[in-house]
């Protein structure tokens, strides 16, 4: 077993090799004590401009540990290593199938836990491998043609897989750090697994999905792109088969769903088919950009080292009149603003960086809470049919076509003022941004914005663009399931991810289908168990 400190501080610039003194330092031992060491967490305080410090938690041994620890008790940072808790996963034992449907986090980390563990799984993909879908996603912002099947929203990796990559989270879950190096096999940067916000960038995502496939094809996973369900055959009360492409059928013991939050039609054939959903709220918006060396200022001060990272924020507010939030969402420090429309005549908007995330602006969704009350009827495609209209008003103000509307901050906020200044690609096109969003949002936004300004001095500012409009905060309905992860009407069927409404990122969509796959490992176990 090791030992942990905590608080360890390093300057701007400071090289991390000095941790093995400062270790010695902050305890007050001789350096030659400290025999090995590695960083367990890394984080950036920037609450004092003048004093901006990386902060560190250190994982190193000693020869004694417990001489050592008797030695420097009353020290109040210094404590044992404790041991994350492992995930109890069972192996299968009888011949299994599962098909797994979408290929976002929740759905590739169900079909590696499924596999490893022995299952069969087939894993099924509506769009395209990631190089194919890179090259239609080009083909898109250079010369505006969409396919409906590989786009951002659509192909392997899920909407995730054009996006910062960013791998925070607020869930406390065993699987966490499991799911954190597996993605560093794959070619994920090491530092993901300790910094306080982890994230691996677009481009890089895109070399740890190659890899990931290659090992699960390894493990004998039939993937299959281009197949998108269609159809759900049940048997004596539970699934029994699926249907491919409305063609192909093709049996199996379970089905994963993990559809992603933009698959609409597959929620239209879960609802005619009697899967049990409900409608949930989610917000809509607009992203706002600012030059980066402009957050920079704000959150690190005039004159930061260049040794900082790209600053980010995080900004929320409540509007006491109408009880909706208004908060920035997938924060992209030295990104760009992207076109990620999935249907033609709708249009929205996303934020997008790469590992280095270094260009010349920042980006952020601003948004506003909606909830089921704010739809036009009370169907269960109420949500989508919310979004669609904004979309596609967002998409007419274009002049129609795919080039985002925006305009300058300061003269959606007073009327007149500002800058039309974005990255956005493929291009941008001046509009009233009252005409892309619901009076009510518009009115949100307006009330928050002052707000926002005061927490982030120059935050309203003349570079500023809000690019319209960003509708895809997360899934506008939700599958319903029991306390097992199971269909509360269809057994056998196992809704995961964002897009089945239980997942809100990267992250937390792995560990939602990770969770799934433990579900259904545990219950053929137990099944097995009682059959015996």
């Amino acid at each position: 077993m090791a030992l942990r400190i905590r608080d360890l501080v390093l300057k701007p610039g400071e090289s991390e090799n000095r941790l093995g003194d400062r270790i010695a330092d902050e305890v007050g031992c001789d350096p030659d004590q400290i025999k090995d060491w590695s960083v367990l967490r890394k984080g950036l305080d920037a609450r004092k401009k003048h004093d901006i410090t990386f902060v560190y938690t250190v994982k190193f041994e000693v020869e004694n540990e417990e001489k050592f620890l008797y030695q420097y008790s009353n020290h109040p940072k210094l404590d044992r290593c404790v041991e994350e808790p492992c995930l109890t996963i069972h192996k299968v034992t009888r011949p299994f199938h599962v098909v797994v449907a979408g290929m976002g986090p929740a759905g590739l980390f169900c079909a590696l836990t499924l596999a490893e563990a022995g299952a069969r799984v087939t894993l099924l993909e509506r769009g395209q491998a990631v190089e194919q879908r890179l090259k239609d996603v080009r083909r898109f912002w250079n010369d505006g043609i969409l396919d409906a099947h590989s786009n951002v929203q659509f192909g392997e990796g899920g909407a995730g897989t054009f996006s910062d990559g960013k791998l925070t989270t607020r869930l406390k879950h065993p699987g966490i750090p499991h799911i954190l190096a597996r993605m560093v096999e794959m070619g994920a940067p090491v530092e993901i697994r300790y910094l306080a916000k982890p994230h691996i960038g677009s481009d890089r995502l895109r070399k740890v999905l190659i890899n990931f496939r290659k090992h699960l094809l390894s493990l004998g996973v039939d993937i299959r792109f281009l197949s998108m369900l269609t159809g759900i055959e049940m048997s004596q009360g539970r699934v029994a088969g699926v249907t491919i492409n409305h063609s192909d059928d093709l049996p199996c013991d379970a089905l994963v769903i993990a559809p992603g939050h933009s698959a609409r039609d597959t929620y239209k054939m879960l609802e005619k088919i009697g899967v049990k959903l409900e409608l949930k709220p989610f917000a809509i918006g607009v992203r706002v950009e600012h030059p980066l060396e402009l957050i920079n200022r704000i959150q690190y001060g005039r004159g930061c080292s260049p040794a900082l990272p790209p600053a980010d924020y995080r900004l929320s507010w409540n509007d006491p009149d109408t009880g909706r939030g208004v908060y920035s969402f997938c924060m992209c420090p030295g990104g760009m603003v992207i076109n990620a429309s999935s249907e033609e005549g709708g249009l929205v908007v996303n934020g997008m960086s790469n590992y280095r995330r270094n260009t010349s602006m920042s980006n952020s969704a601003l948004v506003v809470t909606v909830t089921p009350a704010d739809f036009d009827h009370p169907a269960m495609m109420a949500g989508v049919d919310f979004q669609r209209r904004w979309e596609k008003a967002a998409w007419q103000a274009g002049e129609p076509g795919w080039r985002a509307p925006a305009q300058p901050l300061l003269e959606f906020l007073n009327g007149r003022g500002g800058h039309l200044l974005s990255s956005c690609r493929p291009a941008v096109v001046h509009a009233d941004l009252d005409d892309c969003l619901p009076a009510y949002v518009a009115n949100c936004l307006r009330r928050a914005l002052p707000y926002f300004d005061r927490k982030m001095r120059g935050f309203i500012a003349e570079d500023a663009t809000l690019i319209g409009v960003e509708t895809r905060t997360s899934a506008p309905l939700r599958i319903l399931r029991d306390l097992s992860g199971e269909s509360v009407s269809h057994r056998g069927l196992f809704p995961a991810g964002e897009g089945a409404g239980y997942a809100g990122g990267i992250m937390s969509a792995a560990v939602d289908g990770l969770n799934a796959a433990v579900q259904i490992l545990r219950q053929q176990s137990q099944t097995l168990m009682r059959s015996k």
